[in-house]
């Protein structure tokens, strides 16, 4: 392997005189104006900072295992998808407001009832559908659909599985086509009628 031979007075002269009279292949590069606005706010305001000059996040804090994070500045906790029964309720009201509360306190009497408990998907929605269109053209106003609360189920599912899925499905089927428009109100029921098992379904008037 041959050795750098080192430079004269003479050439070191000349390679200084060509290096001052040559243009960068490459100029200092600059930070833009979108770079700019992920940047700390001093660099920022000079969207021209050479990245050079950009200073360096300062090191994380050294952390072990088993060590207890350090509470944060916000105190919001997790956004957790609300429960049923507060989305059934915070529900816009539709229907008569003295014949809604009526029926909240359970002193309307269904005109008919479907039992979806021990059903499973599959089986439950065609059910609901034609259980609200019959009711529907027969002219009644008040339904009950009873949904049961759920359980614990063992499976092996890798998939977890909500406990009481249909408590959950029946209200969003009931704003779902074909019978989404003959659904007025959707409640959970009274304890009388089911409780948080059961909903009251309000139809809208047959033409």
């Amino acid at each position: 392997m041959s050795r750098r031979r080192k430079l004269s007075e003479e050439e070191r002269d000349l390679w200084d005189q060509v290096r001052r009279t040559a243009d960068p292949l490459h100029p200092k590069r600059t930070v833009s104006e979108e770079q700019a606005e992920w940047l700390p706010g001093p660099v920022r305001k000079s969207p021209k900072t050479p990245l050079e000059d950009v200073p360096t996040p300062p090191p994380l804090e050294h952390f072990r295992i088993g060590m207890k994070a350090k509470k944060g500045k916000h105190k919001k906790g997790h956004h957790l998808t609300p429960a049923i029964e507060e989305e059934v309720a915070s529900a816009p009201l539709n229907m008569h407001k003295k014949t809604h509360t009526q029926m909240k306190r359970g002193k309307l009497v269904p005109d008919a009832r479907i039992d979806l408990h021990g059903m499973t998907l599959a089986q439950a929605h065609p059910a609901l559908v034609g259980f609200v269109m019959r009711n529907h053209a027969a002219g009644h106003r008040l339904v009950l659909v009873i949904t049961g609360k759920g359980k614990v189920k063992e499976t092996d599912s890798p998939i977890p599985e909500r406990i009481g899925a249909l408590r959950h499905q029946v209200p969003m089927w009931l704003q779902m086509s074909p019978i989404a428009h003959m659904v007025l109100q959707v409640r959970q029921a009274h304890l009388r009628h089911g409780g948080g098992g059961a909903y009251y379904v309000y139809l809208r008037r047959s033409r």
